[in-house]
């Protein structure tokens, strides 16, 4: 859509410095920007950028704020937050089916369905769901029994939502993800044969706001539930073991596993491929590093990384002396030379 910046300004928030008529149509990296776009700089690292984007007009934050030649200025308090409203504007989201059922949708008489609700084609809903106001259920979606879905919520193509889960309103859950697949128990049998199933005959709770990517797998519980706390966004490709009770918003980036019966605190950050032992708390507000193994209770507000993760600039100092090994290696052979040498004198 076309858009001047004044008027971007006043639906996202922020001042803009500079002409505030011109016409803005897309949103673009800042180093593919051309006239037209509106782009962004909120890492230090792009500030080279400035000078030489395309861009018709830049979203900034206080510290950028110098007028640029020939090119306008959106100034905020938070530029990639300001960024993120305004792709919302000039380049809306895909688009959702219109209220109503598809014709190949199946759609049990058991099930409750609240106004304005889309079912997309070969959707199936079954007996005894409830599904909120204004709930899109894109094609090929599965809503199990007993399933509840908070209002304004969105479940994308072939999400399987098991039996007895729910999720609360607004929430996003993008293609491929399966939510209350039985947790992984089994009562070992000897010699590793005939191992025993424990029954998995607990639920899975979403609350409010949570946004999940594709391909997450967020197992049911043994008993009681798996809780995923309100505002916490998971990434693609997560596992999520069975009783794992996460706090609100915290971030959970691509392939990471968590364990059984873990803790996960409030606004607490595990980064790609962080793997978590099961039966221990991460603290709120804590940090764990990309690929780090975490086989033991986190503090609050604690940064780890490395594996097994540790305080990150204990890790940073021990991988800096592992890049040295070689060096000390060879060092270590000349002084028993050296020595060798001197006995045999």
């Amino acid at each position: 859509m076309s858009i001047t910046l004044s008027e971007l300004a006043r639906r996202v928030g922020g001042d803009v410095v500079g002409d505030g008529s011109v016409v803005l149509e897309r949103a673009a990296a800042i180093g593919e920007a051309r006239e037209g776009d509106l782009t962004f700089l909120s890492n230090p690292r792009y500030e080279k950028y400035l000078a030489t984007t395309a861009a018709s007009a830049v979203v900034v934050d206080r510290e950028h704020a110098t007028p640029l030649p020939g090119r306008a200025l959106l100034v905020a308090e938070d530029a990639y937050a300001c960024f993120a409203r305004a792709i919302e504007v000039l380049r809306p989201g895909e688009a959702m089916p219109d209220p109503g059922t598809d014709e190949s949708a199946v759609v049990s008489d058991e099930a409750s369905l609240g106004r304005g609700v889309a079912i997309g084609p070969n959707a199936v809903v079954m007996d005894g769901a409830t599904i909120g106001d204004g709930v899109v259920v894109d094609a090929g979606a599965y809503v199990g029994r007993g399933v509840s879905i908070g209002r304004e919520s969105i479940v994308h193509a072939n999400v399987v939502l098991k039996a007895r889960c729910s999720l609360g309103e607004r929430v996003v859950v993008h293609s491929g993800t399966v939510i209350g697949t039985d947790g992984f128990g089994f009562a070992l049998g000897e010699a590793g044969r005939d191992h025993q199933k424990v029954p998995q005959v607990g639920t899975v709770i979403v609350e409010d706001d949570v946004e999940i990517g594709s391909n997450v797998c967020i197992d049911r519980a043994t008993l009681g539930e798996t809780r995923i706390g309100r505002g916490t966004k998971i990434d693609n490709l997560v596992q999520i073991g069975h009783n794992v009770v996460v706090g609100e918003g915290a971030v959970i980036v691509a392939q990471v596993g968590i364990s059984g019966s873990t803790r996960v605190g409030s606004r607490a950050v595990l980064a790609g491929q962080a793997g978590i032992v099961g039966h221990i708390t991460i603290g709120d507000d804590a940090v764990v590093g990309a690929q780090s193994g975490v086989t033991r209770s986190i503090e609050p507000g604690a940064v780890v990384s490395g594996y097994p993760a540790r305080d990150h600039r204990t890790s940073m100092r021990l991988l800096a002396g592992l890049q040295r090994l070689p060096e000390l290696f060879r060092r270590v052979r000349a002084l028993e030379r050296r020595i060798g040498e001197t006995e045999e004198e």
